[in-house]
């Protein structure tokens, strides 16, 4: 399985959104097929882009509204939140106690261990985790670590939607890259 490296191609919903960072440790990956990864991205119409002004949850949803999110909170470098949300809702959908076992601790490992890896530094920071978690709710995750649930960062990935809902989100429907997104799709619509 091969997942492709910061793009969102036009996957379905239950394709491996999370782990395309984690190529150089495929043995662990545990995503589905993907079976598109050439496709051509999925470019919003102007209709839905004007949409996510109105909806975090519409934004969220889209295709199209996840990659440029993602590319906004990348300028801020706060990709993790929206890649620790995914790989919560990729590991909400799952059955199969292995990969529950496997996904939970991929997760913990990369968005919650405070021995979590910082982006592009390669070394290991310790104290310093990827998504910002009241140490309440971390605690609750270490402990029920020893017996992962599809649902044990349900709490975690609440409190991280709210923050990118309340705080990133604002920012993005005010930033350069959905005004240029939203002029560019105006001005196909005007060339049509």
């Amino acid at each position: 399985v091969v997942c492709s490296s910061y793009s969102f191609k036009s996957l379905s919903e239950d394709q491996c959104l999370w782990t395309e960072d984690r190529i150089e440790r495929s043995e662990r990956q545990t995503c589905t097929t993907m079976d598109s990864i050439e496709a051509e991205e999925q470019q919003p119409t102007l209709d839905e882009a004007l949409s996510w002004a109105r909806s975090f949850e519409l934004m969220l949803r889209s295709l199209g509204g996840r990659e440029v999110f993602r590319e906004f909170l990348r300028s801020e470098y706060s990709e993790d939140n929206l890649l620790f949300w995914l790989a919560c809702e990729e590991l909400r959908k799952e059955t199969d106690p292995s990969v529950v076992e496997e996904k939970s601790r991929i997760i913990y490992e990369d968005y919650v261990s405070i021995l979590s890896p910082k982006e592009g530094t390669g070394c290991i920071c310790v104290g310093s985790a990827n998504v910002s978690l009241d140490s309440r709710v971390r605690e609750g995750i270490n402990l029920t670590l020893a017996e992962p649930s599809n649902l044990m960062y349900e709490e975690a990935q609440f409190q991280i939607y709210t923050l990118m809902h309340r705080d990133s989100f604002p920012r993005f429907l005010n930033s350069s890259v959905y005004r240029d997104l939203l002029a560019n799709k105006r001005h196909t619509c005007l060339e049509t």
